[in-house]
């Protein structure tokens, strides 16, 4: 399994995209499970920089079937990550906080999908891992998604100007209620 994981991205993704068993193999050697069929249809909760579509559309290359502004409540924002440069910049992330909720964007897209993107954000990996949360649209329709989430740091840092960028323009393309619209 050791191998596995260091097997160069460019020459195990192809195959894990097209060939579903090994992609179930290559989650199970992170402790994690790969659940449903490649065009099995799931949401994706999206609340930092992949609301935005010249992250989500552009470079992550993803095709959602739909969208739609969503809430997850019970969380927050967080910027309790280390990002690049280090110190400098702290990435998106949320956390369980009872009596709150975080503003995103729900994506319908397929479960091969869903593994390219999980590529793109280095999962599986050390940093973020999928959860699934309980979450509403704008009309206040209940649908389960996943997100993905990271074991932070205690305290928030500072994002770096591009990534709050990234974050604002997405919320306005998005027509996002709350937080970034100021």
């Amino acid at each position: 399994m050791i191998a596995l994981r260091r097997f160069p991205k460019r020459l195990w993704l192809p195959v894990i995209l097209r060939v579903w068993p090994p992609a179930r193999l290559w989650y199970r050697s992170w402790g994690l499970r790969l659940e449903g069929r490649p065009a099995d249809e799931v949401w994706y909760f999206a609340f930092g920089a992949n609301m935005n579509d010249s992250v989500f559309l552009g470079r992550r290359k993803m095709k959602p079937l739909e969208w739609r502004v969503g809430r997850a409540p019970g969380y927050r924002l967080r910027f309790n990550l280390h990002g690049r440069p280090k110190g400098l910049s702290a990435p998106a992330n949320i956390a369980p906080a009872p009596g709150e909720e975080v503003r995103g964007v729900l994506y319908r897209m397929t479960c091969r999908d869903v593994v390219w993107l999980h590529s793109t954000e280095g999962v599986p990996g050390w940093r973020y891992y999928p959860v699934w949360l309980d979450v509403e649209d704008r009309d206040g329709d209940r649908l389960r998604a996943y997100s993905l989430i990271a074991d932070g740091l205690p305290e928030d840092g500072n994002p770096s100007l591009r990534h709050i960028t990234l974050i604002r323009e997405g919320a306005i393309q998005r027509d996002l209620p709350g937080l970034w619209d100021r």
